[in-house]
Order: structure tokens, then sequence, then C-alpha cells
């Protein structure tokens, strides 16, 4: 009876929370269209105008003009609907989301959630790229599509529904193919990030080349179709993404053709691929030549299959990655680190035997095996202190452990998780052969770059 009564009285708190939510949204409804003198749906729109476009190429263009640049988060019902996110990162720093401009381009199981979550984050206004139509099958993965939605272009269908979402964005939509022609239409205006969810590889690299000429931040998502495992999707410099197909070659085509061998983000899986390129068959039921089939010349027409979830993991990743970007939060990713148990234990070890070599004992050492491995994965990334560069991933990675030891940042004070830098044998002894304030007048780039890592280990410690 008594765990009865318990539950009535649960049911009754929720119920009587939900009414005051409800009477709250209706008061602040209320007071606005008192003010504006108009319906809500209006008030929101009122100082926009609401333009559609189709340019000589019969491209597609609708989108939201403001005729001012107010602060949404004065309105109440803004602040409300985002009260989770002000809370998160202060009101100044949402400020600077809603103030921000992010380009979405391909709008697919990546680019529709990456897009859906941008805007309930607040993003101010945002432009949506794609130039193809909502499919059926497509239904299993897309953010926000329904079966009444198949058959409109992606960008328009984005924007239908982000309009009941969030109206205060001011979103474009643009139902266009980005290439050449298209670059200066879609990244001019100086967007503060632009997200690439394409899985062509020719567009993909094209787009990336040009943020990078255009000095414009941008993440790239590579391959999510194919994969099953959602706990091996990592974010790291395209140099370190690993077992996926599409990023190799978009690596090797950026360098070729561009000369660009990284400084680029990107989204990436470390699963192998689970299932293979579905073959192509034609009406009749056999295989045939899928490039006879194809409406854009160069894009692909063979299936990939693709487990919903994933690319909806990937958008949300994204999201979250630009978001945190614009608010001014620092967020420090995992690193791409191929060591495995042993190595770290291996590592532990040289530390000791290293200590007791130069100071006669190892009693100092205040690391374990599990601290050895957030010393070396967290804040050196596996590489040597002194070595900025992405070369070693993967294999050449896991062999250059046997070059690496730990070694103190300042031979004055305990090997401790703040005093402890990775460094290859050979730049051991002229390490251990300066003070502290030699290498800071010899290398102060280098001095200052170890102080702010070690600075990391005493927050994440609590030292």
């Amino acid at each position: 009876m008594g765990e009865r009564l318990k539950m009535v009285a649960l049911i009754g708190a929720s119920a009587l929370i939900g009414s005051l939510s409800t009477y709250t949204l209706l008061k602040l409804l209320s007071r606005r269209v008192d003010e504006k003198g108009s319906s809500p749906q209006t008030a929101r729109f009122d100082d926009k105008q609401s333009i559609l476009e189709a340019d000589q190429n019969g491209c597609v263009t609708h989108r939201m003009e403001s005729k001012g640049a107010p602060d949404i988060l004065q309105d109440e019902i803004v602040s409300e609907q985002l009260t989770r996110n002000i809370q998160f990162f202060g009101l100044d720093c949402q400020r600077k989301v809603t103030e921000s401009f992010v380009v979405v381009i391909g709008l697919g199981g990546v680019g529709s959630h990456a897009a859906s979550m941008l805007l309930r984050s607040g993003v101010g206004r945002l432009l949506l790229v794609d130039f193809d139509q909502v499919s059926l099958s497509s239904l299993n993965r897309h953010a926000v599509a329904t079966r009444e939605d198949v058959g409109m272009p992606k960008a328009l269908c984005l924007k239908k529904h982000f309009s009941s979402i969030f109206p205060e964005c001011q979103v474009d939509a643009q139902v266009i193919l980005y290439d050449a022609s298209s670059e200066e239409k879609i990244l001019s205006g100086n967007p503060d990030f632009v997200l690439d969810c394409i899985d062509n590889i020719d567009t993909k690299v094209a787009l990336l080349a040009a943020c990078v000429r255009r000095g414009l931040k941008v993440l790239s998502a590579t391959g999510a179709g194919a994969r099953a495992d959602p706990t091996r999707i990592r974010v790291a410099d395209l140099r370190e993404s690993t077992n996926d197909p599409l990023s190799r070659t978009v690596r090797q085509r950026l360098k070729r053709d561009h000369g660009i061998e990284g400084g680029i983000p990107v989204v990436f899986s470390l699963e192998k691929p689970k299932v293979k390129l579905l073959p192509f068959k034609g009406l009749n039921g056999e295989e045939e030549n899928p490039s006879d089939y194809q409406v854009v010349p160069g894009f692909r027409v063979r299936i990939i299959p693709v487990l919903g979830s994933v690319p909806a993991i990937f958008g949300q990743i994204m999201a979250s990655y630009v978001v945190t970007k614009l608010a001014g939060l620092q967020i420090e990713n995992e690193p791409i680190v191929n060591f495995d148990v042993e190595h770290y234990q291996a590592l532990h070890q040289r530390l000791i035997e290293h200590e007791e070599l130069v100071y006669g004992t190892a009693s100092e050492v205040q690391v374990d095996v599990e601290e050895v491995r957030y010393v070396v994965k967290e804040l050196w990334h596996g590489r040597s202190a002194k070595d900025g560069s992405f070369n070693g991933v993967g294999r050449a990675m896991w062999r250059s452990v046997n070059e690496l030891m730990l070694v103190r940042w300042d031979s004055t004070k305990p090997a401790s998780v703040s005093n402890l830098i990775l460094l290859k044998f050979d730049e051991v002894d002229e390490h251990e052969s300066m003070t502290l304030d030699d290498i800071k007048e010899k290398e102060p780039e280098f001095f200052q770059r170890v102080s702010n890592v070690l600075k990391r280990a005493n927050l994440d410690f609590y030292l």
C-alpha cells in the first residue's frame, strides 16, 4: 500500500510540473503576442523576409533574410528553450553560439543529424547545401525526414522542419551541388565553421582544399557506412585516421593535388567495415555497370549498407565538436595512440630502471602503469615531447615505443604525472644535461609548450 501511495504521489508531482511548464510557456507566448500585436509564429518571423530563388542553372535557394541582428537570447522563449545550454556554457559563451554562422554541406544521415543538433544548440545562422532529394531508403538514417518528405530536396526538407523547432535561426537552404562553380556562393560570407558531410571523394577533396585555401575552419566526416560499433568513433587530424578507405584516399589526393598533408580534423571510425559495397543490379535484376546509371558524373551509384544509428552518431559528434569550439570551451579529444597494456608496462619499467641508474633509487617514482598510460597517451599522444609532427601512425607508432622513455621534466622534483615527459632515447642525455632555465633560454617555445601540457596534468589530477 505504501509503494502504491508513493507511485501516486510521483505521478501527481510529475503532472503538476508538466502543468506548470505548460502554463509558463503559454504565458510567455501570450506576453509576446501582446507586445508584438501578432500571433506567436508571425512574431518570430516579423523581422525576416522569406525568399525563394532559382538561378540560371535551375538551382533552388530558399532563405530567410534578417533585417537586423538582435540578441535573440533576450527573447524569453528562446532563452528558456536554450536554458540547458546556457547553464552548461554560461550566457556569454552561448551568445557566441547564437551569433555564429555554420555551413553544412551534404545532408544525408550524417549531415542531417549534425545540422539538426546545431539548430537545437542555438546556432543563429545555418547554410544547408545538398543537391539530392529525400528517398524512401534514406529514412532509416535521416534526422527529420518523414514519408511525406520523400522526393523533396533534402535542404528544403530540413528547412521545413527546422522552422518549427527553432524558428529564430536564419536558415538558408540551397539545392545545389558543391563544385568549383558554386564554391564562391557557398563558402563566401565568412562562416565560422564548415561541416563536410559529403561522401563523394572528388567533391570532398575540392571542398577541403578550398576551406584550407580560404582559411576557413572545417570539420570533415569520413565513412560512416558499413560500421556498427559506436565506441570506435574518434575525432582526430586527418593524418591520424586509420582503417577508413575514404579518409586514406582523401589524404592521398589532398597531398598529391593540393600539397595539404594534414591540419584538418575529421570524424572517423577505427572499426574496419563490416560489409562491402553491394553489386549494382539493373532493372532486369542482373549486374550492370553503375556508371551507366549516374545522374551526376563521378557520384556513387552502388549501395553501401548503413546501420542508421552510426551516421547519426557521426553527425551528433560533429555538432558537439563545432558547438564547443564556437562557445570557446576547451575540449581535449582522445588521442589516437596504438599502444596496448604491454607497451605501458614496458615504459613504466623503463622509467624505474632509469631512475635507479640516474638517481640511485626508484623511490621517487610516483606513477603506476595506469598513470603512465595517461601521461603517454593523453599528454604526449604517444610521441616525443619534441616531436610536433604526425609521422608514425598505426603500425609505425606501435613500433616507435621501442625508442621512447619517460624522464623527469624538472630533475629536482619527483617523477609524477605532472613532471614526466616522453622522449626518444637519443634526446634524453641532452635534456638531462640542461636545467629548466637553460631550456627556457635556448628553446622558449618548447619550454612553454611542455609547461602548458604539464599544467593540464595538474588540473586533471587536482594537484
